[in-house]
C-alpha cells in the first residue's frame, strides 16, 4: 500500500501532475478539491462547519483505501509549514496507511510564481476545480497565501524519508510524474 502525497503551493501542478501519474502507475488520484469543491457550495470556505466536513470526508476516504486491496493512492495537498495543523493533519493519514502496512512518499513541487499565475488559468484547473473559476478571486488567493503561508521547504529542511523535490516551472506534468515513478520504484 502506497501514499504518494503531491505538495505545494497554489497552481503548482499538485492535480495536473497526479492525473499524469495516475496514469502511468495505476495508482488512484485523490486530489485537494475533491472534497472541497463537495462542501463549497453549502458552507464558505475556512468556516468550521467547512473544515470540518472536508477533514471528515478525507478521513473517511484515507481510512477506506488504507484497508482496502488497492495498491495506495495520491493526494495532493497546499502544506503550509508554517501551520502545525498541516503536518499533524499529513502525520495522521501516514500513520494510517502505515498501521495497514504502507508506505508514504513525499513529493515537493515548486515553480515561479509568475508560471503558477498562468497555470491558475489553465483550463484543466478549472474544469476540475470549479471553486478556481472566479479568476480574481483565485489569483488573490494564490498571492494572499504566499504572504502567509510557507508552502516551500528550503534545502535540507524536509528530513522524512522517502522524499523528492521537484522545480517544475519548466518541466510538462508528464515528465514530472515519470521523474516520480523513476524515484521510488512506483
Amino acid at each position: 500500500m502506497k501514499l504518494i502525497i503531491i505538495f505545494g503551493p497554489q497552481a503548482v501542478g499538485k492535480m495536473t501532475v497526479g492525473q499524469e501519474l495516475e496514469k502511468i502507475t495505476g495508482l488512484k488520484l485523490f486530489h485537494n478539491h475533491m472534497t472541497m469543491d463537495v462542501v463549497a457550495p453549502f458552507f464558505d470556505f475556512g468556516t468550521p462547519t467547512f473544515r470540518r466536513l472536508v477533514r471528515s470526508f478525507r478521513l473517511q476516504m484515507f481510512k477506506a483505501v488504507a484497508k482496502s486491496n488497492l495498491e495506495g493512492m495520491i493526494f495532493t495537498y497546499a502544506w503550509a509549514f508554517n501551520k502545525k495543523s498541516d503536518a499533524a493533519f499529513i502525520d495522521r493519514i501516514v500513520r494510517l496507511f502505515k498501521s495497514e502496512g504502507g508506505t508514504a512518499y513525499y513529493v515537493e513541487l515548486e515553480a515561479d510564481v509568475k508560471e503558477r499565475l498562468k497555470r491558475n488559468k489553465s483550463s484543466r484547473r478549472l474544469k476540475h476545480k470549479p471553486t478556481k473559476r472566479n479568476l480574481g478571486a483565485s489569483e488573490k488567493s494564490l498571492l494572499e497565501y504566499d504572504e502567509k503561508y510557507i508552502l516551500n521547504t528550503r534545502k535540507g529542511e524536509f528530513a522524512r524519508k522517502n522524499y523528492l523535490k521537484i522545480n517544475n516551472t519548466k518541466l510538462s506534468a508528464a515528465k514530472t510524474a515519470k521523474m516520480i515513478k523513476a524515484k521510488f520504484g512506483l
